[in-house]
């Protein structure tokens, strides 16, 4: 029984280990490039979500919004907020967020639930940090942001182009209202 236990306790430990591993997945999908010349200045402030897919942590929200701003050691604040329109009631969500590797590469790791990061990437930006399409570690997360509650159908179009192209059911999209 002894021995049982040397054996079992390391090998539940590190298959324990790699699952947490997995789940705090911060890579990219395959196809997809992140921004490079990325300027993480620029990108603070608020962005209202135009579309995402069907997330349970976002599910029955609506006027979603979120806000970066810099932290004092240097990580992004992220602070996320929703209004619940089946329980009627704003929801709001804070975490953090960090480069993969340079801060001119638009390659973030995000947490709201620590130890637990998941990838934010970047892979499409206007010149002047009005739209973004940001995408997560895989095919089942996508985001596209604006400035405004409203966005461009270029815009629109060139962000729904580039998805499909990797691999996104654009279909599945949901479409987010912002009543002001």
């Amino acid at each position: 029984m002894n021995t049982f236990k040397k054996i079992a306790i390391p090998v539940t430990l590190g298959v324990l280990g790699l699952m947490i591993l997995n789940s705090c997945s911060v890579g990219i999908p395959k196809g997809a490039v992140a921004v490079s010349n990325f300027n993480a200045d620029k990108y603070l402030g608020q962005w209202y979500e135009i579309a995402r897919f069907d997330y349970k942590f976002e599910r029955d929200m609506d006027n979603v919004t979120a806000t970066y701003s810099l932290n004092p050691d240097g990580t992004i604040k992220v602070q996320n907020r929703g209004y619940n329109y089946v329980k009627k009631e704003w929801k709001e969500s804070v975490g953090e967020a960090k480069f993969v590797n340079e801060k001119t590469e638009a390659r973030l790791k995000v947490s709201f639930f620590k130890p637990i990061w998941a990838g934010y990437n970047v892979i499409d930006i206007d010149e002047n940090y009005q739209y973004a399409l940001v995408v997560g570690n895989s095919l089942k997360y996508i985001w596209i942001l604006s400035r405004t509650p409203e966005i461009p159908e270029s815009i629109k179009q060139r962000f729904l182009e580039k998805a499909k192209n990797i691999g996104y059911n654009t279909d599945e999209l949901i479409w987010v209202k912002h009543n002001q």
